[in-house]
């Protein structure tokens, strides 16, 4: 019979204590493999994404279009066509000049308001807050509103009457030169506060032992922001360019609602000309407009975060 020690000391399993039973670590994991519950995610990215990004391949070399009844193979034709029309090389001309616009911009914008909101006071938690509204958005929402800011019979023409005493009615919008620009701005100013966050967040990271060195080997406030802290926000950098890079090249919304590609085309980026040529019944060219515009992200977009994942390096 056991001692009252004995049976203290003695495991459960041994005492004859209810229990799993004892075997190798990790050995009654596979029953309940957790990338089982990833099943269903990975099921509708298959569905919705991969299936119709290989489709897309696909039909980018058929004769596929609303006036036919059956798809023919059709090679290169559609890729032809498109560049000998001029349209297309247009259009990636005004998605580029864009998508540099867009970035420039927000980040921009962005950075300067984490500067001037970077102090935990009640009032930049605040206005941080507001700036931070139109990210929740919708994007076709504030194209349609700055469309009807911006007419000539709109709200801000009606505000500047006001103030001058005369009537204004600039066509803010009628620009071929100028709408682009101002495209860009708007989209910039609905995302501007993501890169906000951003900067605030890699601001917040850099260790005031690095300011408070830098002021005391003598370098003024201006020279301790520019030459300490900036460099370090060079993974913030990256991170803010390459979204606003690929979220604008990929744009669509806000340009349709404001524009709709106009005036004479000028605003007209490669997703409204796919829209466009889609509408027309004409699906494979449509299709291989998608295509070009997913090879122009890669070949553009990719190199820029390249070059600014050295930078980090180098800071």
């Amino acid at each position: 019979m056991p001692t009252g020690q004995e049976t203290l000391t003695r495991p459960p399993a041994a005492r004859g204590a209810p229990g799993r039973r004892q075997g190798p670590a990790g050995a009654g994991r596979g029953r309940t493999h957790p990338m089982w519950f990833l099943a269903p995610a990975f099921a509708l990215l298959f569905v919705f994404f991969f299936l119709p990004t290989l489709f897309n391949f696909v039909y980018a070399f058929t004769d596929w279009s609303s006036f036919k009844s059956d798809i023919r193979p059709a090679g290169f034709d559609n890729f032809g066509f498109l560049l000998s029309d001029g349209t297309l090389v247009a259009s990636l001309r005004v998605t580029v000049v864009y998508a540099a616009l867009v970035a420039l911009f927000q980040n921009l914008f962005g950075f300067g308001l984490a500067v001037l909101l970077e102090k935990d006071t009640w009032l930049n938690r605040t206005a941080r807050l507001i700036f931070l509204i139109p990210v929740l958005m919708s994007a076709l929402a504030v194209g349609y509103v700055f469309q009807a800011l911006l007419k000539p019979d709109g709200s801000l023409n009606d505000l500047l009457s006001a103030v001058t005493g005369q009537p204004v009615t600039v066509a803010w919008l009628g620009s071929t030169t100028w709408t682009l620009v101002l495209a860009a701005a708007i989209h910039a100013w609905k995302w501007m506060g993501l890169s906000m966050l951003i900067y605030l967040a890699g601001l917040k990271t850099i260790p005031e032992d690095v300011t408070e060195a830098a002021r005391i080997d003598g370098a003024s406030p201006w020279q301790a922001f520019w030459s300490v802290r900036f460099p370090l926000l060079a993974p913030a950098v990256t991170f803010n360019v390459a979204t606003a890079l690929l979220g604008s090249m990929n744009g669509f919304d806000i340009v349709q609602a404001l524009t709709g590609g106009g005036p004479a085309r000028s605003t007209e980026i490669l997703n409204i000309f796919i829209y466009r040529t889609f509408g027309q019944g004409l699906f494979a060219q449509a299709t291989a407009m998608s295509l070009v515009l997913f090879l122009m992200v890669a070949l553009l977009a990719f190199p820029v975060i390249r070059v600014l994942r050295k930078r980090e390096d180098i800071t």
